[in-house]
């Protein structure tokens, strides 16, 4: 990720709808889990810490993060450790967590298989790792170059690649539904006219309209959390647990 991207993003994740939307689903697929009281949690691709913050709630949390700025800030967050390190090598004993959690962040890592696999030897057997991407190749954008993401996934991509490094599939569902009629024809717009539009799809808006965007989200995390599945939606939200 650019480094002006990464700070923006800093200074986005604790109010912005998205960033508060995908924190609602992530708690409703963690609690369906029933993490035992002491759980041993891995922020894989930990950024600025800022989901630390609620995942130490739930356990001790661990962090990786590639990124020295966004290690830096993690580390000031004081929540538990924080490892600089590639997915793709990770310090850390196998079998020693009890939930490994992504959040988009393998469509960032070239060797997909690489960083699926460490994650896989660092779960306990019967342990879980949740995981969100962005959804649909097809939407392919400005912000997926600007934000060097190497692909965008289908639940069929998705549970195809999670298989091939051994996990076993729990629960998938997409998310984001309501913005997808209006991501469509814009995408397609811009790259038929060859128009660009703002570096990233996250920017800062008025107040109103953020409470406004995040509504949706907050439906869909209760529905997610009541065990259903959203057929479509800009982002994917799944669970995978390991062979025990």
């Amino acid at each position: 990720m650019d480094r002006v991207l990464e700070l923006q993003t800093h200074e986005l994740e604790d109010a912005h709808w998205w960033y508060r939307g995908r924190r609602r689903i992530i708690d409703e697929l963690i609690s369906g889990l029933k993490l035992g009281s002491g759980a041993q949690i891995l922020d894989a691709g930990c950024g600025s810490g800022r989901n630390m913050i609620d995942l130490a709630e739930l356990g001790t949390v661990t962090g990786v993060e590639i990124s020295d700025a966004s290690v830096e800030r993690a580390r000031q967050r004081d929540v538990g450790e924080v490892l600089q390190c590639s997915l793709t090598d990770l310090p850390l004993p196998s079998d020693a967590f009890d939930v490994a959690v992504c959040l988009d962040v393998i469509e960032h890592v070239e060797d997909e298989q690489g960083a699926l696999g460490e994650m896989l030897r660092v779960v306990r057997p019967g342990g879980s790792l949740v995981i969100t991407v962005p959804a649909y190749q097809w939407l392919w954008s400005n912000h997926d170059v600007i934000n060097h993401h190497f692909r965008r996934y289908t639940s069929r991509t998705l549970s195809r690649a999670t298989k091939q490094a051994g996990w076993k599939t729990v629960r998938l569902s997409y998310f984001n539904a309501a913005l997808l009629p209006v991501a469509i024809p814009y995408r397609l717009f811009a790259r038929r006219t060859h128009v660009e539009g703002p570096s990233s799809d996250l920017q800062r808006m008025p107040e109103r309209l953020n409470l406004l965007l995040e509504v949706p989200l907050r439906v869909e995390a209760r529905l997610i959390g009541h065990g259903l599945r959203i057929p479509a939606g800009l982002s994917l939200a799944a669970v995978f647990r390991k062979p025990a």
